[in-house]
């Protein structure tokens, strides 16, 4: 009896050494293509020269989590997902940073900024689909700024019918506490929308009224809306 448990003992080692080999030591397993999918404006080659898994690196030796860090180091890439594809792939799913409004510079032009303040790029003249943000706040200094937070997810709730006319947009309050949310549309109306609550009925109420006389609209507290 004794024979064979050494004989299972061997052979147990003997698998998990295979194993192991395999894995780490041979040819068998290892990064032969990096595909990258999600890109637009960024080029492929850039995100996978950040993501630095040289071909022939094993696949057991990739940290996917500290690749996904080094991919999101380039500004325009909000995230990345980073997986393993046995036998032989690594797979990079990348999601852009897109602007969500655009920020006038003190020297000209405008910073064209995402929902979390970062620059996306910069332009001699203001994009038409893009509404200004109005603020005191640098451009480069909006990175975290719950006040332009709150406006670009309003931006991002508003119907189509609405979002398309809206010509600036400006958020009260502090930078770490946001007020309420003001659109100013492409016919000079004013329209207090508030907070990012509630949005299917306040884009309702303001359909109905928005055909009107009034200029001013506050659709804050649905129910109760406010025009003049």
């Amino acid at each position: 009896m004794k024979w064979r448990a050494a004989f299972f003992a061997l052979a147990g080692a003997g698998i998990i050494a295979a194993v192991a080999w395999a894995l780490l030591g041979s040819r068998l397993f290892v990064v032969r293509s990096v595909a990258v999918t999600g890109t637009h404006s960024v080029p492929s080659s850039e995100v996978a020269a950040a993501a630095d898994v040289p071909l022939g690196t094993p696949l057991s030796r990739v940290n996917t989590a500290a690749v996904a860090q080094r991919v999101e180091t380039i500004r325009d890439i909000a995230s990345a997902s980073v997986s393993t594809s046995w036998p032989d792939a690594l797979d990079i799913v990348v999601r852009e940073r897109h602007p969500a409004v655009a920020v006038r510079m003190k020297g000209g032009g405008y910073d064209l900024v995402d929902g979390t303040g970062v620059i996306v790029r910069w332009a001699h003249a203001k994009p038409s689909a893009l509404p200004l943000y109005v603020t005191d706040v640098a451009g480069t200094a909006l990175r975290g700024d719950e006040r332009l937070q709150t406006a670009a997810a309003v931006l991002g709730e508003l119907p189509s019918w609405l979002s398309r006319v809206v010509s600036s947009v400006t958020a009260s309050g502090t930078p770490s506490a946001p007020g309420a949310v003001t659109l100013t549309l492409n016919n000079g109306k004013t329209v207090v929308w508030g907070g990012t609550d509630r949005a299917g009925a306040k884009a309702r109420e303001l359909a109905i009224l928005i055909g009107d006389q009034a200029t001013y609209y506050d659709v804050s507290a649905p129910g109760t809306v406010v025009t003049r």
